[in-house]
């Protein structure tokens, strides 16, 4: 029994992004999902007092927020590096990273794949149209943005993976399910090619919606 714990909704790009850092390292890990609605419940707070997801447990200790357990994950475990060596390198990991957080979730995804998948599936909610096209502009400004950092190149900072990419990826996936992935991802053919690419990883495919369900209903 491994003892690395996630405790995380089955579909959070952001629990997908801790599984697949966990899946590049190779690590023996379980999921304890988390159900939606509990959030704020004492439980769930005493592990992440903001009452978000994931929270990471390994061993006694415990991690909340997903860069900080990524960038433990790579640190703490052994398996191939997902940092880069060289400063610039890493400042530009850390800088898509947080691109991630602050501009394609905030106001973009966290709008528009909540409105079209989250909401309707999980809440029984109607999408609101007027929010989604709210957030269309500041997603094509986001889309535009990736897609110059992400030039020719295979991953965000070069040609081996970096944690940037398994932050941005299960968040661009998401999106992808929704209408709007088309127009915002029209004319930026290497961000299409680029995500084609990481889900042709096994950790990608180790931690789709489907497969974390049914981890989820096996832990």
């Amino acid at each position: 029994m491994s003892d690395i714990v996630i405790h995380s909704i089955p579909g959070s790009p952001f629990g997908r992004a801790a599984l697949v850092a966990l899946e590049e390292k190779g690590a023996r890990y379980r999921l304890a999902p988390v159900v939606p609605g509990t959030l704020r419940g004492p439980e769930h707070l005493a592990r992440h007092p903001f009452g978000r997801v994931p929270v990471l447990e390994h061993g006694d200790f415990r991690l909340y927020e997903a860069q900080a357990i990524l960038r433990y994950v790579d640190r703490a475990l052994p398996g191939p590096a997902l940092t880069p060596a060289q400063p610039r390198a890493a400042g530009r990991m850390d800088q898509l990273m947080n691109i991630n957080d602050w501009y394609l979730f905030q106001g973009v995804a966290n709008v528009i794949a909540f409105q079209r998948i989250v909401g309707p599936r999980l809440l029984g909610l109607t999408p609101d149209e007027v929010a989604i096209a709210a957030a269309m502009p500041k997603g094509h400004a986001v889309f535009e943005e990736l897609s110059r950092q992400l030039g020719d190149q295979s991953y965000f900072v070069g040609d081996s993976i970096s944690l940037a990419d398994l932050l941005l990826a299960p968040q661009l996936d998401f999106m992808r399910a929704t209408p709007e992935w088309a127009p915002l991802a029209a004319g930026r053919e290497n961000l299409q090619a680029w995500l084609d690419r990481m889900n042709g990883r096994p950790s990608m495919q180790a931690t789709t919606w489907e497969r974390v369900a049914a981890m989820a209903q096996g832990s």
